[in-house]
């Protein structure tokens, strides 16, 4: 059979740039899987067009909740033309039902154990609607066929996957729903069969912690350390804690990690599961972290409950005084399977059901102490300020270990910053209750025409910085 392979974009308005996006994984395992007599296709939208013309006998799209519409609109044009279409991914994963009514089948979760079977049904004639395999074994090692695309990415950068489940069950996550509540591992030698295979001397591993289980963690950086790698991933606070873990973490080749710290208000912090419970500690941790010649860049989310507007110049006050290099500034998003999703729709507060809308930029709900509109320009605020020339090279002098990674960094984060600038207006025109007048006309006219100063309510900001 000829199988394509889709991960679809989520707008084609606001494609990133190839240099500076992360190479995907999905789909090469899936290939991976695929017995060798199949010829399989694989095209990532942000890359190259979709043609829906495309000889092949089945079509597989995998999907996130920002990109789940575009991707049903896919299955409908293929299934037009008289092709199996299956959906995959994490939207379909926690709405399989909704997934079912744009697909000839869904694979739910994981493709292990089931990839191939379905592969055997569509040849027999015989497809299910629905595959499922709870917490498959990891334990087979899974060729990924061909890196070169990989490799024209920032940084040369080879993804790896070394652990799947997580025991935690944070509100806005749903992590736990698609993977299991218990961490299952690949083991190492498969790892590092993997990382050799490829040919990559830059790795980024996309596990949620690859520190969450510190015994396998270690047994993975001793292999790592022969192999005089590079690596980046991402990293729970709690490292800080085992201070012979981190130490062998950069031993093995370790120059970056993504962690997820959310929030600089105390009361937030308080309700979370953090090593630290307060700002003053979060700040001991980070200097422990950078002093290890450790890269540390932030995921800040706005729009908790607890959050009134001061949180916007509280983060950016937070970030300078830190001297952090880089961050990612998110909006809530209310994810369906989360706990956040289902109280919202509890208490009547999302504003919109379009998926498009769902991606870590966009408010969709109405917040406790701001509008939808506030937080909305909050975030952007705060990204205007990061980014702008003179507090990058503000902050430049105190990342001088990492020099290349604060700039490319940072102008990838310019790139985003510039995107959701040039979207704001139509944006806020389409989503948010906003009043009539001079703001409202101009948006209908011409929201390009618009500027972040103009965008901004006069007396948001009540800390003083």
């Amino acid at each position: 059979m000829k199988i394509l392979l889709i991960s679809p974009c989520r707008d084609l308005a606001a494609k990133r740039s190839k240099f500076l996006m992360i190479p995907q994984l999905a789909l090469h395992l899936l290939a991976g899987l695929t017995p060798p007599e199949h010829e399989v296709k694989i095209v990532e939208e942000e890359i190259e067009d979709v043609n829906f013309d495309e000889e092949c006998d089945l079509v597989g799209i995998s999907c996130m909740t920002a990109n789940a519409p575009r991707a049903y609109r896919f299955a409908f044009e293929f299934r037009k033309r008289r092709k199996k279409v299956v959906l995959g991914g994490i939207h379909p994963t926690i709405l399989p039902d909704e997934a079912m009514q744009h697909a000839d089948a869904v694979v739910i979760g994981e493709a292990e154990g089931v990839w191939e079977q379905l592969l055997e049904d569509v040849k027999n004639g015989r497809l299910q609607k629905k595959y499922h395999k709870s917490c498959p074994s990891l334990d087979r090692y899974v060729h990924i066929r061909s890196r070169r695309e990989s490799k024209k990415r920032i940084f040369d950068i080879i993804p790896v996957m070394t652990t799947r489940g997580c025991p935690y069950r944070c509100d806005f996550c749903c992590v736990h729903d698609i993977f299991g509540p218990v961490v299952r591992h690949i083991p190492v030698r498969n790892v590092i069969r993997d990382i050799v295979d490829s040919g990559g001397k830059t790795i980024l591993f996309l596990d949620d912690n690859i520190v969450g289980d510190p015994v396998y963690a270690k047994e993975l950086f001793m292999e790592l350390k022969p192999l005089a790698i590079k690596w980046g991933g991402q990293a729970s606070m709690s490292l800080v804690k085992n201070p012979s873990l981190m130490k062998l973490a950069v031993e093995s080749g370790c120059g970056a990690l993504f962690f997820g710290l959310e929030s600089v208000s105390k009361s937030q912090l308080a309700k979370m599961r953090k090593s630290a419970k307060s700002v003053e500690e979060t700040e001991e941790e980070i200097k422990k972290i950078r002093g290890a010649g450790i890269y540390f860049h932030p995921s800040m989310i706005f729009g908790f409950d607890e959050d009134t507007k001061d949180i916007f110049p509280e983060t950016l006050d937070f970030l300078e005084r830190n001297r952090i290099s880089s961050a990612s500034l998110n909006v809530l998003t209310p994810y369906p399977g989360t706990k956040v999703y289902r109280q919202f729709i509890e208490e009547g507060r999302l504003i919109t059901l379009d998926w498009k809308y769902y991606n870590h930029s966009t408010t969709v709900f109405r917040p406790k102490h701001m509008t939808p509109f506030e937080l909305q320009s909050g975030r952007l605020w705060t990204l205007t300020e990061f980014v702008k020339i003179s507090s990058v090279l503000k902050r430049f002098p105190f990342n001088l270990d990492h020099p290349l990674y604060h700039l490319v960094v940072n102008i990838g984060t310019w790139w985003i910053y510039r995107d959701d600038l040039r979207s704001f207006p139509k944006l806020a025109y389409e989503l948010f209750p906003i009043p009539p007048g001079d703001f409202h006309d101009r948006v209908g006219i011409n929201p390009g025409a618009l500027k972040i100063s103009d965008l901004m309510p006069h007396n948001w900001v009540t800390v003083q910085r």
